[in-house]
Order: C-alpha cells, then sequence, then structure tokens
C-alpha cells in the first residue's frame, strides 16, 4: 500500500492519497509544470494545517525529503516536525538544509539520527554534529542518490554503477558516525565489483522510505500533482519511493 497526502498553507494544500498497488504515469506537456500521477485505486485527503499531516509519522522513520538545495523544499512541512517532536528519523536528501531553515531545523533541535545525503557543505551545524559523533551520515554522489531512489520507486533492489569505483565508496571503511574520541564507531562496507565490457562498476541498493515529504504546484483529489519547472527535483522520484507520500503544494483542485 502506498499513500499520498497532500498539505496546503492558506495558498496551499496538503494532500493524503492512499492508494493500491502503485502504478506511475509522467506526462510531459508544453507547460511549466510536471504531471504525476498514481494508480486508480486511491483515497486521497487534504489538510489545510500541515501539523495535522505529518502528525502520524513516528519515530525511528526514514523520511524522503524533496528538494534541491533550497529549491522545492517542503519548508512548511519541516517546520512541523519541530512541533510534533518525532525524533531518531533517517532523512534522506540531496541536501541538508541551511543552518536556519529546511532540514537544518531538524538538525538544530537534534530530532534526526542518520542522514544520506550528496552535498552538505553550507550546514555548520551538521558538521559539527558530524564530526563531534552526535549524528550518523552516509556521503553518496548525486547521481547514485538520485538512482537509489528511483530504483526503490521502480522496485528494482539494487543497481550497478561506475561511479565511485577505486574510491572509499567501493573499498568501504568511509566514516558514517565518529566516536567521541574521534574514531570511527561505524564505518561504510565495502561495495560487490562487477565488470562488464572491461570496465569496473559497483553494487549500489535502493533507498526507500516510510514517508516522502515533497513539495509540488498543484494536486487534485485524485492524487494527481503537477511540479513546476525545476522544483521538481528530487521530488518526483520520491513520491514512487516511499509508503507514504506527504505533498505540500500551492493550488487545490477538484
Amino acid at each position: 500500500m502506498a499513500a499520498l497526502k497532500a498539505l496546503c498553507r492558506a495558498e496551499s494544500l496538503f494532500l493524503q492519497n492512499t492508494t493500491g498497488p502503485r502504478r506511475i504515469s509522467l506526462h510531459f506537456y508544453n507547460h511549466p509544470g510536471c504531471y504525476f500521477s498514481t494508480s486508480s485505486q486511491r483515497k486521497s485527503k487534504f489538510y489545510t494545517n500541515p501539523t495535522d499531516a505529518v502528525k502520524d509519522i513516528p519515530d525511528g522513520a526514514t523520511l524522503l525529503v524533496g528538494g534541491f538545495g533550497l529549491c522545492g523544499i517542503p519548508e512548511n512541512l519541516i517546520n512541523s516536525l519541530l512541533k510534533t517532536g518525532v525524533k531518531r528519523l533517517t532523512a534522506v536528501s540531496n541536501n541538508a538544509g541551511v543552518d536556519n531553515f529546511g532540514l537544518g531545523l531538524l538538525l538544530q533541535t537534534k530530532q534526526i539520527k542518520r542522514m544520506i545525503s550528496s552535498y552538505v557543505g553550507e550546514n555548520a551545524e551538521f558538521e559539527r554534529q558530524y564530526l563531534s559523533g552526535e549524528l550518523e551520515v552516509e556521503l553518496t554522489p548525486q547521481g547514485t542518490l538520485a538512482e537509489r531512489i528511483r530504483a526503490g520507486g521502480a522496485g528494482v533492489p539494487a543497481f550497478f554503477t561506475a561511479t565511485g569505483y577505486g574510491t572509499l565508496i567501493q573499498q568501504g571503511g568511509s566514516p558514517i558516525k565518529y566516536s567521541k574520541d574521534g574514531s570511527i564507531e561505524i564505518a561504510s562496507e565495502p561495495r560487490e565489483v562487477r565488470e562488464f565490457s572491461g570496465r569496473h562498476y559497483i553494487m549500489e541498493k535502493a533507498i526507500t522510505g516510510d514517508f516522502a515529504l515533497v513539495k509540488a504546484w498543484k494536486a487534485d483529489k485524485a492524487g494527481n500533482i503537477i511540479f513546476r519547472k525545476t522544483a521538481r527535483n528530487f521530488n518526483q522520484p520520491m513520491c514512487k519511493a516511499a509508503k507514504i507520500t506527504i505533498v505540500e503544494v500551492r493550488d487545490k483542485h477538484s
């Protein structure tokens, strides 16, 4: 089962849609938006209060959080998690926000236990927690991160990529968590290596989540959403890779 929630501010909206087996179609038009729809068996629900839409996220959940930098991030949903106080979260996101915005807010309150990310250099609190052993971090090349999420939504458990071969990603031993004395407490595992047509590849596992928190432009009660221009970024593949998707949108359509 999968679900889609959509959230709405005064001019935005939050929708929930429960579906049967997911069959996702993505249609491109001569239009600034990108259309996304779920399967025919669905229930959907709109919320005007974002806290109501995220209140069932439990401690220890894995969240797929959309956005690229600060573009297309579900900022109201993230802010609402501050109110619920949920903790020990695993957050999968290309970025880790900045110190006072986006996922950076959840880092300040230490609600995130592990980050699976690509580019995290704009968050000083992230760096402090990682180096002090307070935060687990799995750094993943950006293209590999995108494909791991896409594979999760497509039902592909793993795939091979040349990215990372010959590095710590392939060899293992990259620090995920430091001890207080600076030693490595948790290290990454080595990847399986295969050779295809004379080139070496490493195996990467797909990523799936308990919840996806994404930002879109428009939504309807059938569970269809439209992304606007580059704000689509990681939001679209994350919709498919989570059991429940919570969508923050600006416009509601019947």
